[in-house]
């Protein structure tokens, strides 16, 4: 079966629930939902994106990138329903695919650190640890990642 990913909203009918059990599953593992990091999402921007993953007729994953800058994308509400089954990486290289179209270079995003499966997982796909960025500076619990995403050659060596 082949997963789909859709351009969608966070409003989206289908993806309320996701993103529910997203909030649940964050507040169960770790006492925070996350929801306040999610808040003001600009879905008249051109440079957000938020994609539903369709398995079989069921939204199974989802995730979005904003602004934090003209060249930095940042990651959000990334969730896989299954653990495993190529979701989550199916989403993401969506989101990088479409953030290298809408010009950004980078892409950040924060986690939790006692979140090993996330951190792991962002490894995996070529994150690097980055210094805390914006209101994660000084949050011991969160743990930031970077990935250049540009077409320029030696990003490894470009990337700070």
């Amino acid at each position: 079966m082949t997963i789909q990913i859709i351009e969608t909203a966070p409003t989206d009918i289908e993806v309320i629930p996701l993103i529910e059990e997203l909030s649940s599953e964050l507040g169960k593992r770790f006492g925070d939902t996350g929801k306040n990091s999610f808040q003001g999402w600009d879905g008249q921007s051109t440079k957000s994106v938020f994609v539903k993953a369709s398995l079989a007729n069921e939204v199974v994953g989802c995730g979005a990138i904003r602004p934090i800058s003209s060249d930095i994308a940042e990651v959000k509400r990334m969730f896989s329903k299954y653990s495993r089954k190529g979701i989550g990486g199916k989403v993401l290289d969506y989101l990088e695919d479409k953030a290298r179209a809408l010009a950004y270079k980078e892409i950040w995003l924060e986690t939790r650190r006692l979140n090993q499966e996330a951190c792991a997982f962002y490894l995996k796909k070529g994150y690097k640890e980055i210094p805390n960025y914006g209101k994660y500076v000084g949050n011991e619990k969160a743990i930031c990642f970077g990935k250049l995403i540009s077409n320029l050659k030696n990003d490894e060596e470009q990337f700070v």
